[in-house]
């Protein structure tokens, strides 16, 4: 396990006592401090590694900020306890404010991450390690803060940009928020210097690392993101060495891990007590499921993000990708119970709560039909364009598509990735890289009266609030957090939220 990126979160304790009488100066003996560490490679690697161990607790919670906003999902509505309401449920129902304590939570998470991977790359480029041992530390640490801001400059919109740390605790208050188009030109910058840096591939022992193709992918979701179309074309036609797996199914198989399709992905190990397993399967099972989903009954599951009745009626009859994705009920005690649950990050597992399912970031599949909208925004609906298209379709048992226009294609492109993706934190951002902030108004209170109509899971005879699945404008970025302004009041608040 050692030489595994599945070490979780390093925890470098920086500290030393000091008083007025030098004879009294001690370091703390149990203690690593920084003129310790950060001498050689295996230290690097370490510290790398716990940035990477800092993914996973990101990406736990990521359902909530890419999946719930959206059309995607919804949650197995519990009557008898309300204590989600003001904070995981806010973004199912579209009445997030900036006390949220989830929105307070993700960015000090991704802060955090940010902090260390700014720190190691400090003491990176200090050291004396040797320029073929630096380079692809230095990718994988570049890679991922551009990762990090991708996400939070969708979250928030202008947010904090810092690329080195801090001297004086002081100056921590006259950081302000950076406006977006730096913020992602920060992104381009990092990612470039990525893909020189990177390798294409690792040793077995260091599978799950960040690649010259996860760095060009993130670069071209980059581009397409800001409609840079050319741009995001030839950058993800640079992509090579993946293919689409024949079975769909075996992209989330836990005994398939990081396949040919697997481009980046968020590494977990169930089945021990090294801490890193995940558990989507039990937060996303139905709550009173038992084990009828997970297969042990001693467990309450989570019943967050099930399948809406509106992204079920997406797929197409005979789309081999919905029995791989969901299911539409699920068997207890004899009894047919009809609420849908996420399959995608089910499997078989021997410690209860201890999931060995890996979390998908960029596949082959998402670079296929990023290419197919490029083009189509660039060129309209090309042969080429089609292909891409199609080569998803194909692998899902459906009929190729022929003879659409320019906007037909568009929204063919939308409804793939949607499906092809479900479930993988990419339908919010999709959304709003297609839509102004108006039109995703529209788009979601249209969505939102048809939940209201006709609820995915009953309510138990609770009524919406007025406020459920109102979405105003203004609610295309979240709002940045209260304790935040209030730690530092040179921060502004997002528009609609004071």
């Amino acid at each position: 396990m050692k030489n595994r990126l599945l070490i979780g979160t390093l925890f470098l304790c920086f500290c030393q006592l000091s008083c007025n009488d030098d004879l009294l100066v001690t370091t703390d003996p149990t203690r690593i401090g920084t003129d310790l560490f950060y001498k050689n490679e295996t230290q690097f690697l370490q510290a790398l590694s716990g940035v990477y161990g800092q993914l996973q607790g990101i990406t736990g919670a990521a359902y909530i900020f890419q999946e719930f906003p959206s059309d995607n999902t919804t949650l197995d509505f519990n009557p008898l306890d309300r204590g989600g309401a003001a904070g995981w449920e806010a973004f199912e129902f579209s009445t997030v404010n900036q006390g949220n304590g989830e929105i307070a939570n993700v960015w000090n998470l991704y802060y955090s991450a940010l902090y260390n991977t700014n720190y190691t790359l400090e003491k990176l480029t200090g050291s004396s390690l040797d320029a073929s041992v630096k380079a692809p530390i230095e990718g994988q640490l570049k890679f991922l803060r551009a990762y990090f801001y991708f996400n939070l400059v969708q979250y928030f919109g202008d947010v904090v940009l810092v690329t080195s740390t801090l001297d004086k605790p002081d100056q921590a208050f006259d950081l302000i928020r950076s406006p977006q188009a730096n913020v992602w030109a920060q992104i381009e910058k990092d990612l470039k210097e990525a893909v020189t840096l990177l390798p294409a591939t690792y040793p077995a022992s260091q599978t799950g690392r960040a690649t010259k193709g996860a760095a060009l992918g993130l670069l071209g979701k980059t581009y397409l993101t800001q409609k840079k179309y050319a741009d995001a074309v030839t950058t993800l036609k640079q992509i090579t060495g993946y293919s689409l797996n024949p079975v769909y199914a075996d992209n989330f198989n836990t005994a398939k891990k990081n396949g040919p399709e697997s481009i980046f992905e968020i590494q977990y190990q169930g089945g021990n007590d090294l801490g890193e397993w995940s558990s989507f399967a039990y937060t996303f099972a139905p709550r009173l499921s038992a084990g009828a989903v997970t297969g042990f009954a001693n467990t309450t599951p989570g019943g967050r993000n099930i399948p809406t009745n509106d992204l079920i009626a997406a797929y197409e009859p005979g789309d081999l990708r919905k029995d791989a994705s969901l299911k539409t009920s699920y068997t207890l005690n004899g009894t047919v119970v009809p609420i849908p649950y996420v399959i995608k990050f089910t499997h078989t597992h021997t410690i209860t709560g201890r999931t060995d399912d890996n979390w998908p970031v960029l596949r082959y599949a998402d670079v296929l039909l990023m290419l197919a909208e490029a083009i189509n925004e660039q060129s309209g609906p090309t042969a080429e364009a089609f292909g891409y298209l199609n080569q998803i379709r194909t692998r899902a048992g459906l009929k190729e598509l022929t003879g659409l226009d320019k906007a037909a294609f568009k929204t063919a492109v939308l409804k793939e990735r949607r499906v092809e993706l479900a479930f993988e934190n990419q339908r919010w951002f999709d959304l709003k890289r297609t839509m102004t902030p108006a039109e995703l108004a529209a788009f979601m209170n249209a969505y939102g009266a048809k939940e209201k109509a006709k609820p995915t899971v009953d309510r138990g005879g609770i009524a919406f609030n007025a406020q459920d699945y109102v979405f105003s404008d203004y609610e295309y970025f979240f709002p940045i957090p209260a304790p935040q302004i209030l730690i530092n009041s040179k921060l502004t608040q997002n528009a609609g939220y004071q």
